[in-house]
């Protein structure tokens, strides 16, 4: 067994998104079997979330939904669904017919809640113009940040990942100065350089993941988005449990110091999910010790 390739794989050029919920009165057992008959490649990516692992009969220790999180200054819902799919490609197009595919297989047992399509921007950067996911792990410790490795064996190659659907006020951080705005990440926008001199609310110092005990890396593959509800960033955080991402956004909010994220100031998320990503082998995701 091994992970699904797109986890580990480069951010596509451009990803449709599926938040999907199991049809009321369908079977769940069904709905197994249906996911058992895709094909994953590096062009597809499947969560399952921790209700429908739980109809399933799996047991998934790490897996749970994300509660809502209340901040001093800020609120975070819970939007827990049964599926989130990512089906990506070389342009959006070839994106959009693999999603078509998916949702063709998985038939009338499905009805899809959310729907992004996503995209590469400017060589890795966030619609603000600053390079997301800097810091991200790369070869053996992103293989240790991101997949599970311990009992039972049947979940090795495992991964667990949050997703948030972030919704930028675009006019509110154009507002300010580049100073600011350098500051509310706490990098330089055109070196990318992190500041000597930036905030203890700069995202970078709210984020630094080797500053938790223990540390919370985790392998980021987040997508800007924009469509007729707004633009900003889809925000994926591969783990090989849940609680490196669960630490880094209890700081963020301000619940381990009191002090709040400074990209709080233009920027909110509006879904908060987690979902169990299978291992897989020969293509076909492996939903439990029998396969």
């Amino acid at each position: 067994m091994s992970a699904q390739p797109g986890i580990l794989a480069p951010v596509p050029a451009a990803a449709r998104m599926l938040t999907l919920q199991l049809v009321p009165g369908a079977s769940a057992a069904d709905l197994g079997r249906a996911l058992s008959t895709l094909d994953v490649d590096v062009d597809l990516v499947v969560g399952l979330g921790a209700r429908l692992v739980h109809l399933l009969g799996l047991d998934v220790a790490p897996l749970h939904e994300l509660p809502a999180i209340v901040g001093p200054e800020v609120a975070i819902p819970s939007t827990p669904a049964d599926l989130w799919i990512r089906a990506s490609g070389p342009d959006a197009g070839q994106a959009l017919h693999r999603a078509r595919g998916v949702l063709a297989a998985l038939g009338d047992l499905v009805e899809v809640v959310d729907q992004t399509d996503a995209f590469w921007f400017d060589g890795g950067r966030d619609l603000t113009g600053y390079e997301d996911g800097t810091e991200n792990p790369t070869g053996v410790d992103a293989e240790a940040a991101a997949l599970h490795a311990g009992e039972p064996g049947w979940l090795v190659g495992s991964s667990f990942v949050a997703v948030e659907r972030w919704v930028h006020h675009l006019a509110v951080f154009e507002a300010m100065d580049r100073g600011t705005q350098d500051h509310t990440f706490g990098r330089a926008r055109v070196s990318n350089e992190e500041l000597d001199d930036a905030p203890e609310t700069a995202h970078v110092k709210r984020t630094a993941q080797e500053s938790f005990d223990p540390d919370a890396f985790v392998v980021r593959r987040s997508m800007p988005w924009a469509d007729a509800r707004g633009e900003g960033l889809v925000f994926l955080a591969f783990g090989r449990d849940l609680m490196a991402f669960e630490a880094l956004l209890h700081r963020m909010v301000g619940l381990e110091d009191g002090l709040t994220d400074a990209l709080f100031r233009f920027t909110r998320p509006v879904t908060h999910a987690a979902f169990w990503c299978p291992p897989v082998t020969g293509g076909r995701l492996v939903l439990g010790a029998g396969g």
